[in-house]
């Protein structure tokens, strides 16, 4: 007969193999994720690898290997065409579909360009960027500079964004500059990035770190540069605007930095010259932050942007989907414009 001791052992056995099962199993799950990983990282440090080596080629070569790309990316994959073609229609909604049409090849071009662009940031020589991008009304930043006064700048992806940043680590040496930046979400190519970036004497900021380095740095002579058209996050995502014919959410934080340290405020206006060539006007759009409203300067910055795309359509990044988020059914008329 079975007594009741024999069950209390077999209960125990069984709950003890469902312990063992449940760490077999967790091991094993920890040891896939771990493989991911590793399979994950090394297609990257391959990836990089690639870069890197086509980063050597010339530029006349690097644009040839552009053309290739824009063909497969427009024609053959249709890389966000869809997207593209939504940004533009909205925000241009008097143009025709044929003006919107030659716009959006324009783009595809340059952004084409700009891929290879980037990627030659990894070996492109000092000589070689400052033939490249031209600075215009320098003057008028080194002016601050020099009397140990720190500046602000504004910027947007526009032209070649990446080429500018590293060409203000070369064009102002009376201060040290402070980009601030959105890591990437994979490790390896961020930091692959964040070298490149770095190559000139720029000091990377993580977008999380501004506030802090910004005091950490409030007795030395800096410039920060900022991403004026970045989408906030939908819980950050308090402020609305028109914006391109389109409620728009815009980032405050340059703003609130401006007014608290009142450090003037340029806009750098990047004008796509030709394929690989850029000219950047340093344009003040605000010198005495501390006297302005609420919202002026953001404001500003944004009708600045808005005009600058204007002027030249295919040179911003309308493959991004800037217009994801949608303004609370409360705020729809509360949207704040000019007074």
């Amino acid at each position: 007969m079975v007594g009741p001791s024999f069950f209390s052992v077999t209960i125990c056995k069984c709950k003890n193999l469902t312990i063992v099962w449940q760490l077999i199993l967790t091991h094993s799950l920890i040891l896939h994720d771990k493989s991911i990983k590793m399979t994950r990282k090394g297609f990257s440090s391959l990836g990089i690898f690639l870069l890197t080596s086509i980063s050597l080629l010339p530029m006349f070569i690097l644009y040839r290997l552009a053309d290739l790309l824009y063909v497969l990316v427009y024609h053959v994959f249709g890389y966000r065409r869809a997207v593209v073609r939504g940004n533009l229609k909205l925000s241009f909604p008097e143009k025709s579909d044929a003006e919107i049409n030659v716009i959006e090849k324009k783009y595809y071009k340059f952004l084409a360009s700009l891929v290879v662009e980037i990627v030659k940031m990894k070996s492109i020589s000092e000589k070689e960027l400052k033939k490249r991008v031209k600075f215009k009304n320098a003057d008028l930043v080194n002016a601050y500079l020099q009397n140990n006064e720190s500046v602000l700048f504004c910027s947007a992806h526009f032209g070649n964004y990446e080429w500018v940043c590293m060409g203000i680590g070369l064009e102002f040496s009376a201060g040290d500059h402070y980009p601030i930046y959105k890591p990437l979400s994979n490790p390896v190519f961020d930091n692959w990035f964040l070298q490149m970036r770095s190559r000139f004497g720029n000091r990377m900021v993580s977008m999380r770190q501004t506030l802090r380095t910004i005091q950490t740095t409030k007795n030395t002579t800096s410039m920060f540069t900022f991403g004026s058209d970045q989408a906030p996050s939908n819980g950050e995502s308090n402020y609305w605007t028109t914006f391109l014919n389109q409620e728009t959410s815009i980032q405050l934080g340059i703003e609130k930095i401006a007014k608290k340290s009142n450090r003037p405020v340029f806009y750098l206006k990047i004008n796509y010259l030709k394929r690989g060539y850029y000219e950047v006007d340093c344009v003040p759009i605000c010198l005495n932050p501390a006297e302005t409203a609420e919202f002026e300067i953001t404001l500003l910055q944004t009708r600045f942007l808005e005009e600058m795309i204007k002027e030249a359509p295919a040179y911003w990044l309308w493959s991004h989907r800037r217009w994801k988020h949608k303004p609370p059914a409360a705020k729809v008329k509360e949207v704040y414009t000019e007074a």
